[in-house]
């Protein structure tokens, strides 16, 4: 959910605004999961990658169903389809999140692959603090 909120909001933002949301995301990660210099250096590169696998299943999902379908205009079939395609999403979203929390436990241990769920939730918590104060979402 937070990656979403972070991808939604960082393709709704300027350029600019993305990258400095990215920075903030890592300084705030590393920070809470207190990686050191060389485990930053082999936890991001894994941890983008599932970020991105992740996103592009997403993408892939909202492209064959439109952001905003219209649920009550479906067939039958068409809803089924629909279901079915959710199901899939999450279905691979589940397997990407197992694959990469191993990957992931190799690279940082498990109590820090285990913090790094907590730090998500509160970094997406930040940003939406962070938002609400601005009114518009622009600094």
């Amino acid at each position: 959910m937070m990656m979403f909120v972070c991808h939604s909001t960082m393709n709704a933002q300027a350029p600019g605004k993305k990258e400095k949301l990215e920075a903030l995301r890592i300084a705030f990660v590393t920070k809470e999961l207190n990686l050191t210099s060389a485990e930053a250096q082999t936890f991001w590169p894994v941890y983008n990658e599932y970020q991105d696998k992740t996103e592009a299943a997403r993408k892939a999902f909202r492209q064959q169903y439109k952001k905003n379908v219209d649920i009550n205009a479906l067939t039958e079939k068409e809803a089924e389809s629909y279901i079915a395609a959710e199901i899939e999403l999450k279905q691979r979203e589940a397997f990407l999140f197992k694959e990469y929390m191993e990957k992931i436990k190799k690279v940082v241990g498990a109590k820090k692959t285990a913090k790094l769920r907590k730090a998500e939730e509160e970094f997406k918590q930040e940003l939406l603090k962070i938002l609400k104060n601005s009114g518009t979402g622009s600094d």
